[in-house]
Formats: structure tokens, C-alpha cells, sequence
């Protein structure tokens, strides 16, 4: 089994486990300390939160700054539309930034924000059923 493990750099542990905790997201403290938080994304997903210092040791070199350019896009699937917007709802109410508009292209629908440290997530709901009546119809692209 595999696991997915995103470590983002923050500028305050404090306020960015606040903010993922108005998200609806868990935490293991077993692997939180003064310098980390680990969210609880699903069983093999997790978010490592590490603070500026605790990711420099990490690292080579300087951090990058999300505010000079985008490095990194941390996108979720959701199971519905609904979840969507609620989770978009939630995250700007909670100190996110709204980032690129709602996306709504036929089986797809997403939305975006940055969060309190400036790292953009997307939160997407693919409408499978939809995608495979396309595909069943010709709708699909063979490829080149």
C-alpha cells in the first residue's frame, strides 16, 4: 500500500491547524509536535504542516514564496458538487483566499482558494457516470 504525504512550509502552526480543523480535516498527533501537524486527509493521504525552520531541514536551499508564483497545486477529489462548494464555503470563511473562479466544464467542477500560507488547493468533482455515457457515445477522444 501506498501514501501520499505533502509537506507545505507555515508561517504559524497555531493558525493553520485551526484552519484545517474548520475544513473538517483530523489530525494524527502522533506525529505533531511545536513544529509539525499532520492532517488527516483520508487512511494514505496526509498533509505534514512544518514550520518555516522545521522545513528548512528539509530542504536545499531558500524557500520558495507563495506569493511570487505558484509551485505547487494540492488538488482533492470530492464526491459531489456539493461537497465542492462547501468545502470552498468553509475554506474562505475560515481565512482562504479565493484563487481562480468556479470551474464548471460539463462532467468536471472544481474551485480553488489559497490558503492562510498562501499554497493553493483545488477541490475537484469528476461526475464519472457522465464521462463514461460520453465516452460510450463517441464523445470521447480516441487519441491522436
Amino acid at each position: 500500500m501506498r501514501m501520499i504525504f505533502v509537506n507545505l512550509p507555515v508561517k504559524d502552526l497555531s493558525r493553520s491547524r485551526e484552519f484545517f480543523t474548520a475544513l473538517g480535516f483530523s489530525f494524527n498527533e502522533d506525529f505533531s509536535d511545536d513544529h509539525a501537524a499532520y492532517v488527516v486527509v483520508e487512511e494514505n493521504i496526509g498533509v505534514m504542516l512544518l514550520t518555516e525552520e522545521r522545513f528548512k531541514d528539509f530542504v536545499n536551499g531558500p524557500l520558495a514564496d507563495p506569493d511570487a508564483g505558484t509551485g505547487v497545486l494540492v488538488a482533492l477529489s470530492a464526491e459531489s458538487r456539493r461537497e465542492v462548494d462547501d468545502l470552498l464555503a468553509r475554506a474562505l470563511a475560515a481565512g482562504a483566499e479565493p484563487w481562480k473562479p468556479v470551474m464548471d466544464e460539463g462532467p468536471m467542477y472544481g474551485a480553488s482558494f489559497r490558503d492562510p500560507d498562501g499554497h493553493v488547493w483545488e477541490v475537484m468533482h469528476m461526475d464519472m457516470e457522465a464521462v463514461a455515457g460520453a465516452m460510450a457515445s463517441g464523445g470521447g477522444s480516441g487519441g491522436a
